[in-house]
């Protein structure tokens, strides 16, 4: 009866372990599998909960070595019950759910393969020191499931190198088999996938496109799209580019090849991992570099304050925006979209759009010109920017509850965009608009002044403020709470769904709410 009890605890707790660790994966995938920023949201974020994980140790590790085993599979028996319940919870209010991705499938492997070799080692020799040692690690990594979750990753870290060395080569081979690609890669720290986005429209009038999907802009999404949508029929490559650290746009340059690119933006982004500007600007500007060595053309927009500044230190780029013979003028905006005039040296070519924002103007510029470049006709770019819809998440304008009406930013989290989607709202005269935010995030010692002006523009623009989550809204409260605006329409939330409970008490046809921002689960805390 011992050992019944003994081997089914032992099966209950790994199983249990099992569903913390659905948990674990799901930090994990949502901090790109990196070990240095998952044991942050740890040290961040775990501290309760690890101190109740290592009692939890120290009370199943009690009842087996005193030899209680009816008690010890009791226990267990509970533990599988309350992490069964606490995973299906944590489903169904996660914001961004865990992907069963193949990497994700190999790890739980690797943690279920820990588990069963240790069962065995205490099966076969459970009554020598070795036994009882392979007992409390497998009772010590299936409380203390971070660990699992670490060695997990460890193991299987070599099976990942190996697979995206395999890929990468792949993709590489795919692309030199397709003579006359036209490859063009895009990057900035933000307008890049609203760039990438247009781009593909206007080039679509002329040529067969294929363009990296929804944000793959890493390493491996885009290596993805090629071995899944590059076509003998292909004509032209429209590659984002996405980057946290230096190299990161070399890395898929060197895999892709360039010949023409487009620079959005240079700005705050990801500063925990690049400390400066100078060292996102020379990251971005990897693109120009392969370009160049591809003989081809590098656009960079101006607009982007930060790219003027350090113009000087890449004079080769084609630099487009204010002071250039690129430009736009004559730009009438409104709540249902723009109007301008796109200046091509000495022609001028008059755009409409459904795109809200003056960022979006500077998205549509670059596009454009590249697509001149690339000889798609002017009526051709006329009528595709006419067609353009917000892509989704990207200050959508939309129907929504009772006959209001929805501005969904949810996907953007950047300064500047954030800005231009606050004065979008504030645009809408006569109606009743509310703004629902996390703030702003990775923006490292700017981090704090940006989502304090962040407030700034919620007070001007907005006549109600739902703030969600304490830890990174403190900035923008401090910055509302610095001007005149009524504290009794400043709240504070913990979910997105609280705060959508508090619009809907007064959304009518007469109200407007911005969604700005959605951050996931691991920043929510």
């Amino acid at each position: 009866m011992e050992l019944f009890y003994i081997y089914s605890a032992l099966l209950l707790v790994a199983a249990s372990s099992l569903f913390s660790l659905c948990f674990q994966f799901q930090m994990l995938q949502q901090n790109s599998y990196y070990a240095s920023r998952y044991f942050k949201w740890i040290k961040n974020s775990f501290a309760v909960t690890s101190v109740i994980l290592s009692l939890l140790y120290f009370a199943l590790t009690f009842l087996f070595t005193a030899k209680l085993y009816k008690y010890f599979f009791i226990f267990a028996a509970v533990l599988f019950v309350i992490r069964l319940l606490l995973m299906i919870r944590r489903t169904k209010k996660s914001i961004k759910p865990i992907v069963f991705t193949a990497r994700v499938k190999r790890l739980f492997a690797a943690a279920l393969l820990v588990l069963v070799l240790l069962t065995l080692l205490f099966a076969l020799r459970k009554e020598n020191i070795s036994g009882q040692l392979a007992m409390l690690l497998i009772l010590l990594l299936s409380s203390l499931t971070p660990l699992l979750c670490f060695l997990s990753l460890l193991i299987c870290s070599p099976v990942e190198k190996a697979f995206n060395r395999y890929y990468i080569n792949d993709a590489k081979k795919i692309l030199k088999s397709q003579k006359g690609l036209i490859v063009i890669g895009i990057t900035g720290s933000y307008g890049k996938t609203t760039t990438k986005f247009i781009l593909n429209r206007i080039l679509s009038e002329k040529y067969n496109t294929v363009c990296t999907p929804k944000s793959f802009n890493t390493t491996l999404g885009v290596v993805r799209t090629i071995r899944e949508n590059i076509k003998p029929e292909t004509q032209v490559f429209i590659c984002e580019m996405g980057a946290k650290k230096k190299n990161d746009i070399k890395e898929i340059c060197d895999i892709v090849n360039p010949k023409y690119g487009i620079i959005t933006s240079v700005g705050e982004q990801h500063l925990e991992t690049f400390k400066t500007l100078d060292n996102v600007f020379s990251t971005k500007f990897e693109l120009l570099d392969s370009v160049e060595k591809n003989g081809g053309v590098c656009l960079a927009s101006l607009d982007s304050p930060a790219i003027c500044e350090r113009a000087g230190k890449k004079p080769h780029a084609l630099y487009i925006g204010k002071g250039t013979n690129y430009y736009t003028s004559d730009i009438k905006s409104s709540p249902l979209g723009s109007e301008f005039v796109l200046n091509i040296k000495d022609k001028r070519l008059p755009l409409r759009t459904k795109l809200l924002g003056a960022h979006s103007i500077s998205d549509i510029m670059a596009a454009a010109l590249l697509s001149n470049m690339l000889g798609v006709s002017d009526n051709d770019i006329i009528g595709a920017v006419a067609s353009l819809t917000p892509h989704e998440h990207r200050l959508q304008l939309k129907s929504y509850i009772n006959g209001s009406t929805l501005l969904d930013d949810a996907y953007n989290s950047n300064p500047v965009g954030s800005t231009e989607a606050l004065k979008v709202l504030g645009s809408f005269e006569g109606m009743r608009k509310t703004v629902i935010t996390p703030g702003m995030i990775e923006l490292g010692d700017m981090e704090y002044e940006a989502n304090f002006n962040l407030g700034k523009a919620c007070a001007e623009n907005a006549d109600d403020i739902i703030l969600v989550g304490k830890n990174y809204t403190k900035p923008i409260a401090d910055a509302i709470n610095e001007t005149d605006f009524n504290t009794e329409r400043l709240h504070f939330v913990s979910s997105f769904k609280e705060g959508l409970d508090i619009f809907l008490n007064y959304a009518d046809k007469n109200s407007v709410l911005l969604i700005e921002n959605d951050l996931p689960d691991n920043y929510l805390k």
